[in-house]
């Protein structure tokens, strides 16, 4: 168990150095980069099948399979919009999950309910994030997918999707949204979103110009204190899963170096790239000199 005070000490150095960095560079300031409206006209291939994991229309997700018999190793890729309606799709990340297929990966790059979703928030969200992990079993009974290497890649919002996915298997089994049964994945990649949603309350409002933890949440940390610790990462570790970080925009290299520092700390390993010049949404776009970097190092991720 963290030591309290270390935990507060860690989220208090991830709010300034979020703080500092939308003082000197916002997030979507640079019109020299790639919106989120750009990446959704990216090229995409289509998927193999289209699969509903849950009842909601929006619990589905796009199955991506590479050419050859398989079983192949698949990806979960979690889109990101601030965890909020209206900001983004499971379209931002089609050609994210459209490129690793192309280098072998099958590919499930699902849609979830949000904040403003009808059961979307807490704990809609993160019980959608685990079922969407969890119905790989399903899909594995007719698809050519390898449940022993089986990774999960987020962006932005997604990011924290993509680390507490690592982590479910470590939180206590009462947790509502743990899940009975968590899928083990091998690996898990941020891409330029925070780890750590209890630091984030009041810088959100500089990335996403409106406050959307705190909604999300149901609530502040001192609220809600048991949901904002079920609900990170790191106050789980060791995750027993090799963790990635993309340092960019939002994830500045202090933040991606302060997170390294505890879960190598607690006996996880973690990878860091950071990647400059380059707007939020340059690092998922296919094509973009940003993405000759990333790809390689998500690619590295996924074979680890």
């Amino acid at each position: 168990m963290s030591n309290p005070r270390d935990v507060f000490q860690c989220r208090f150095s991830l709010a300034l150095i979020f703080a500092c960095a939308m003082a000197v560079s916002p997030a979507f300031a640079d019109e020299r980069t790639l919106g989120p409206r750009d990446v959704d006209a990216l090229p995409a291939s289509a998927p193999a099948l289209t699969a509903s994991y849950g009842t909601d229309a929006l619990e589905s997700g796009d199955l991506r399979l590479p050419p050859g018999k398989g079983p192949f190793p698949v990806v979960v890729v979690v889109h990101g919009g601030c965890w909020t309606t209206g900001f983004a799709t499971r379209r931002n990340t089609a050609a994210l999950a459209s490129a690793l297929t192309a280098k072998g990966f099958a590919t499930w790059n699902i849609e979830y309910r949000q904040e403003g979703d009808p059961g979307g928030g807490w704990p809609g969200t993160f019980q959608d994030w685990a079922a969407a992990t969890d119905y790989l079993r399903s899909l594995a009974k007719t698809e050519p997918i390898d449940l022993k290497r089986v990774a999960i890649v987020g962006h932005s919002a997604g990011a924290i999707a993509a680390l507490w996915v690592a982590s479910r298997p470590e939180l206590p089994t009462h947790s509502i949204i743990r899940g009975e049964h968590p899928l083990a994945v091998r690996a898990a990649v941020d891409i330029d979103g925070p780890g750590d949603l209890g630091a984030f309350v009041g810088l959100d409002a500089k990335i996403c110009r409106q406050p959307v933890v705190v909604p999300f949440m149901g609530g502040t940390p001192a609220d809600q204190p048991s949901r904002y610790e079920q609900a990170t990462p790191l106050d789980h570790a060791p995750l027993h899963v090799a963790q990635y970080l993309i340092s960019s925009v939002v994830l500045l290299p202090e933040a991606a170096a302060a997170y390294k520092t505890r879960a190598e700390a607690a006996g996880d390993r973690v990878h860091v790239v950071r990647i400059t010049n380059a707007g939020h949404f340059d690092i998922i776009a296919p094509g973009t000199k940003a993405w000759a970097t990333v790809e390689p190092f998500i690619l590295n991720a996924l074979r680890s």
